[in-house]
Formats: structure tokens, sequence, C-alpha cells
């Protein structure tokens, strides 16, 4: 058992969270809908996940740097958190970028 992929997951989830916050970008701006929507994008691509499984197109490969812990059967713990960084990273991104195209916008003649 290898903590490894769960580590550098939660490294990489913390410093989108200090960036959101930060720069008040999603969480920093309104909490409850960005639980929302984050919660809503976890939830969508769990059952993508669980269809992908339940199809046989999806499945876990060994590997040495994951826990080895199953949410469900070929589902590792690791891909909740992924899911959790990649909707959360997605929002900051979007949030970040109109941000910047708003400014620009102020600052042309």
């Amino acid at each position: 058992m290898s903590l490894l992929y769960l580590a550098v997951l939660l490294v990489c989830l913390g410093g989108s969270i200090l960036i959101d916050l930060r720069f008040h970008l999603v969480f920093g701006r309104n909490a409850r809908t960005a639980g929302f929507v984050l919660a809503c994008g976890i939830i969508f691509f769990l059952a993508w996940d669980l269809c992908g499984i339940a199809l046989g197109i999806f499945a876990r490969g060994e590997n040495a740097v994951m826990t080895g812990i199953l949410l469900a059967p070929e589902l590792p713990l690791e891909e909740g958190f992924f899911l959790a960084f990649l909707c959360h990273l997605t929002l900051v991104l979007i949030a970040g970028s109109r941000r910047i195209t708003q400014r620009r916008r102020k600052e042309r003649p």
C-alpha cells in the first residue's frame, strides 16, 4: 500500500484551493454555490465512472503508488480525490479566465 498518488492529489487540490481563496475565484466568492457546483461535477463523473465500469470500459490496473483501497469494484479511493481536483481546477480556471478577460476589456481605450 502506497499513499504517494493520494498525497500528490491532495497537494494539487490544496494548491488549487489556495489559489481560489487567494484570488476569491470560486469558494472565495460564493462558497455555497461553489460547493453545489463542485458536488454536481463530482457526482456526474462518479456516475460516468460507474457506468464505464459496469460496461467493462473502465478497469483499475494494479499500481504500486496507489493505496489499493476501493470505494466500489474497480473504483479506487484516489478517483474521488482526482475528480474533486479536476472539477475544482476547472472552476478556478474558468473563474480566473473570466476575471482576466474582464480586466483586459476595462483596460482597452
